[in-house]
């Protein structure tokens, strides 16, 4: 259902002035050939676990040594994404093979939970609820939402009400709702955590294809047109729409995203090589601080915002887990 909205677009700032602030961006290569390293989570301002997409595996960097270190996965797991919990645990998304898999790195012990259809076949993207009682969770080709109950391995699924929407990018609200971004469509829903109900939220154009998102301390939900190069925000309490065109324009794709303590967006424009990593102000309604990625990047897909040190962490197609200090002052 398209909700009442008010429609804006204001006019990005030029490239140009994007780049007056720069940021410093760190990456550690990793020493995997072509394993496709992706969707770090920072546990602390030194230990970062990413996943290995393409030969799968988890893995951990060592940022004060750049050691890393690697724990192999089932043939075919290809993990999509992985989550880190307060006691260490790893949380990760077989793609490929259907299951959500646990590490515990303190008895080296794997275990995987297979989703009860055989129709929920690629899990995507994690994220926490309920003080990490819950795990909730996209499935792409499925076209499925879903929730672990991570106590006891019950898996809930829902089919999204859109035909082939391509469930995506997912956040949970300061309200405790979920919300996710539906690629396929130009469409984002929100999610009742205890009922699966859930709604679907048209924005205002039918060619807009939002690919990830961050959810403001406000409610207020942000989202990346990767089809048509632009940052949009969605006003639940006003139904209300806003849109910025990005520096690099229509062809920016702009694709993983993350939001620090302030409450600013940080994106990473893919449409162009080297990949940008850019920031949005919503109080000046400004970009900034447009750095290049320094191996290319080739795509970043997805990013962890580590609050305690300042620090976005992403992974790139490049081979490389990189770090993006985006608050100075928290690292000091």
């Amino acid at each position: 259902m398209r909700p009442l909205a008010i429609f804006l677009t204001a006019i990005a700032l030029s490239s140009a002035a994007a780049a007056e602030t720069t940021i410093d961006i760190k990456e550690w290569q990793v020493p995997w050939a072509d394993s496709r390293p992706r969707d770090p989570y920072a546990e602390s301002a030194t230990s970062v676990w990413f996943v290995g997409q393409r030969t799968g595996y988890l893995a951990r960097l060592d940022a004060a040594t750049g050691e890393m270190t690697k724990v192999d996965l089932a043939q075919g797991d290809n993990p999509h994404n992985l989550i880190v919990g307060q006691t260490g645990i790893v949380w990760y998304a077989g793609n490929t093979t259907g299951v959500i898999g646990r590490y515990d790195p303190k008895t080296k012990e794997l275990t995987s939970i297979p989703m009860p259809d055989p129709a929920a076949r690629d899990p995507h993207t994690l994220v926490f609820h309920d003080n990490e009682e819950f795990i909730f969770f996209t499935l792409q080709g499925a076209n499925m939402m879903g929730r672990l109950e991570v106590e006891t391995g019950e898996v809930t699924l829902v089919p999204s009400v859109t035909e082939r929407s391509r469930p995506y990018g997912i956040k949970v609200a300061p309200d405790g709702s979920v919300w996710a971004v539906l690629f396929g469509s130009n469409k984002l829903v929100q999610i009742d955590p205890e009922t699966m109900e859930h709604r679907e939220i048209e924005l205002p154009r039918v060619d807009a294809r939002p690919r990830r998102l961050e959810i403001g301390k406000d409610g207020r939900v942000w989202y990346v047109d990767y089809a048509k190069g632009r940052l949009g925000v969605f006003d639940p309490k006003k139904a209300r729409f806003e849109e910025w065109m990005l520096p690099s324009g229509e062809g920016a794709r702009p694709y993983g995203t993350a939001m620090d303590s302030a409450g600013r967006i940080w994106l990473v424009e893919t449409g162009v090589q080297p990949n940008n990593f850019v920031g949005f102000d919503p109080a000046k309604e400004e970009f900034f601080g447009a750095t290049p990625v320094p191996s290319g990047g080739g795509t970043i897909r997805h990013m962890h915002y580590h609050e305690p040190s300042g620090a976005v962490w992403f992974g790139t197609d490049t081979n490389t887990i990189g770090r993006a200090i985006v608050e100075p002052s928290r690292t000091k």
